[in-house]
């Protein structure tokens, strides 16, 4: 079985105006969500061999947040800059380089290119929120075909 997390990166600050849209950070909310959802990842059992990444600010705070709350062991990150501002092909570009060493990867981005993504891989529109992770997962030998949506993590909704 192959899973993806398709995850968008929590809440950032617009506090700095000076800031280039890539170098802002995460604001308090975006870093009290992100260890929770990665709690929530974890309780489900939904732990990623690999993790890849935009090279944003907010999309490396966000996994800094999880990081210590997914695993105990060290997760490997590829930070791409093709997944800021990148989309479904972006995302299957890197998925079909996965060999089957992979089980379970986490994609962390932006939108409006992880609505797409979620929408393409599972055929189900999905609104991402900060912070929002959506499950899908496949019996396929292929990382970029018949993925099921399973399941959307939510800050708001976790307790």
């Amino acid at each position: 079985m192959k899973r993806v997390i398709i995850m968008r990166h929590a809440k950032s600050s617009w506090k700095d105006s000076s800031l280039s849209d890539h170098d802002r950070p995460l604001n308090k909310r975006g870093k009290r969500d992100a260890p929770r959802i990665a709690k929530a990842l974890y309780e489900l059992g939904w732990i990623p061999d690999l993790v890849l990444s935009s090279t944003s600010e907010r999309t490396r705070e966000t996994w800094h947040g999880m990081e210590g709350h997914i695993s105990d062991d060290e997760i490997p990150v590829k930070w791409l800059s093709s997944f800021y501002h990148g989309g479904t092909s972006e995302v299957l570009a890197e998925l079909a380089k996965l060999d089957d060493s992979v089980e379970t990867v986490l994609c962390l981005g932006h939108n409006p290119g992880w609505e797409d993504v979620v929408a393409s891989m599972s055929n189900k529109p999905t609104r991402m929120t900060t912070a929002n992770a959506v499950l899908l997962e496949s019996e396929s030998s292929s990382w970029c075909e018949d993925f099921a949506f399973v399941d959307i993590l939510r800050p708001k909704e976790l307790d």
